[in-house]
C-alpha cells in the first residue's frame, strides 16, 4: 500500500486544481445540491464540473473497485480523502441513492453484467435512482407488500403502488421490491428488480409535507414491463437483498446527524443575537446547547468512522445500522431546532428571497420525517433492544 502521507499530498494537490472556490464552504441553498442523472439541474456550470471531475477520478465512491468506476482506494486512503475534503470544506460532489444504497447491494448480489452496466454510471452521476419499498399498506411491515410481478416468460408485468418514494419524480431508474410468488410466506416470494422510470405505465405524484415542500412521491405501476435480466439476486429471495440495502440506508440517514450543512450554528446565532463584551454569543444557555451539540456531533462522526472500519472488516453487528440511524436522526433534529433558536424571529420567515423561501423553517419541519423514513424510531429501538442489548421480552 502506498504511503498515506504521499497519498495525502497527491489528494491535496489534485483538490487545489479541481475543487473551485465556488464549491468550498456551505451551500447557500438546497438548489446547490448535486444529484446528477438525466434530469439534473446544476446551480452553476462549476457544480457540474465538480461532479464530473470527482466522478472521473472515481472519488464519488472511493472504495468501490476501479473496474466498476470506483476509486479503488483502501479504507485508510478513503479516510485521507474524506479528511482533505473536510479540510477545505468542499461541498459533496454527488448525492446519490445509487452510491449510498443500491451500489453496495449490486456489489454483493448483482451479476457481472449488472455491475458493469450500472455502477460506472452511478459513480459518474449519470443515473439517478429512487427506492420502491414502502406501500400504503406496507410501511413498517414492509414484508406485507402487495405490488405484483406476473411472469410473462422473458419479462414480468408489474402492477401496484409505492409511497414515500423519495425523489421519484426526478429519478431515472428505481430499485423496487415486488411480489413474484403470491402463495409463499410474506418474507419469501419477494424479488428485487430494477427498471427505468420512463417505462410505460410508471407514474408519480408528489406528496406535500407540513414544510410546504417534499421529496416524497406516490408511485404507480400499471402493466409495467420489467425484463428478467434486471432481477438482482435470486428469484423470490429479494428480502435478503432488501435487508442488506436497508442497513446501508439506515446508516446513510443516520449520517445526516454528522453531515449538517449551511453556516455553522455559532455564526447563525451571533448574526441574529449578537455577542457579549468578550465576543461570545450573547445567550449563555444557547451557547451551551450549541457546544453540547458540536461535541455530540464530533463523537458521532468518530462512531461512524469506527463502524465503517468494522463493516469493512466484516466485524460490524448487522443491527448497528439501527443505532446509527436512530441517533443520527435525533442529532439532525436537534441541529435544526437550534438553527431555529439561533435564527431568532428571522427564522420564522416563510417566504422571500432573504430567507431563501423560508429555508430554515421548512428544513426544520422536514426533519420531523427523519424519525419515520428508513424505519421508524420505534422500530429501530426495538431492533437495538432485541439484537444489540438482548433485553428479555424485546
Amino acid at each position: 500500500m502506498r504511503d498515506l502521507e504521499d497519498f495525502r499530498a497527491e489528494v491535496r494537490a489534485w483538490l487545489e486544481t479541481h475543487c473551485p472556490p465556488e464549491v468550498r464552504g456551505p451551500a447557500d441553498s438546497e438548489d446547490a445540491s448535486i444529484w446528477g442523472g438525466r434530469k439534473a439541474v446544476f446551480a452553476t456550470p462549476v457544480h457540474k464540473a465538480w461532479m464530473e471531475a470527482m466522478g472521473a477520478k472515481g472519488w464519488t465512491a472511493p472504495e468501490w473497485p476501479s473496474e466498476y468506476g470506483g476509486g479503488g482506494l483502501s479504507r485508510e486512503e478513503a479516510k485521507v480523502l474524506a479528511s482533505e475534503l473536510r479540510r477545505i470544506n468542499a461541498q459533496p460532489a454527488l448525492l446519490s441513492f445509487g452510491i449510498w444504497m443500491l451500489g453496495p447491494a449490486l456489489l454483493k448480489f448483482g451479476t457481472e453484467e449488472q455491475k458493469k452496466r450500472f455502477l460506472p454510471e452511478i459513480v459518474r452521476g449519470e443515473i439517478r435512482w429512487c427506492q420502491g419499498y414502502s406501500e400504503p399498506g406496507a410501511g413498517s411491515d414492509l414484508a406485507g407488500l402487495q405490488t405484483r410481478a406476473v411472469d410473462q416468460g422473458d419479462h414480468w408485468i408489474v402492477n401496484g403502488q409505492k409511497v414515500w418514494t423519495s425523489y421519484a419524480d426526478k429519478a431515472d431508474w428505481i430499485f423496487c421490491l415486488v411480489r413474484t410468488d403470491a402463495e409463499a410466506p410474506k418474507h419469501l416470494g419477494i424479488s428485487f428488480v430494477l427498471f427505468d422510470m420512463e417505462t410505460p405505465g410508471v407514474s408519480t405524484r408528489p406528496i406535500t409535507l407540513i414544510s410546504g415542500k417534499s421529496p416524497f412521491c406516490e408511485t404507480f405501476f400499471d402493466d409495467v414491463r420489467v425484463e428478467k435480466a434486471n432481477l438482482v439476486g435470486t428469484l423470490n429471495r429479494g428480502w435478503d437483498v432488501a435487508k442488506y440495502l436497508l442497513a446501508h440506508e439506515r446508516t446513510m440517514i443516520g449520517a445526516m446527524g454528522e453531515i449538517g450543512g449551511g453556516r455553522p450554528l455559532g455564526q447563525v446565532a451571533t448574526g441574529s443575537i449578537g455577542t457579549d463584551e468578550e465576543g461570545r454569543l450573547d445567550d449563555t444557555m444557547l451557547r451551551a446547547r450549541i457546544a453540547e451539540l458540536e461535541v455530540d456531533a464530533a463523537a458521532f462522526r468518530l462512531a461512524l468512522e469506527r463502524t465503517g472500519d468494522q463493516m469493512k472488516a466484516g466485524q460490524a453487528h448487522p443491527a448497528i445500522a439501527s443505532m446509527l440511524k436512530y441517533y443520527g436522526s435525533e442529532l439532525n433534529k436537534r441541529r435544526h431546532e437550534l438553527l431555529m433558536a439561533a435564527g431568532g424571529i428571522d427564522a420564522l420567515e416563510w417566504e422571500g428571497e432573504r430567507s431563501h423561501e423560508g429555508a430554515a423553517a421548512r428544513d426544520w419541519l422536514r426533519t420531523k420525517a427523519n424519525s419515520i423514513e428508513g424505519g421508524t424510531s420505534e422500530i429501530q429501538l426495538n431492533i437495538i433492544a432485541k439484537h444489540l442489548l438482548q433485553l428479555p421480552g424485546a
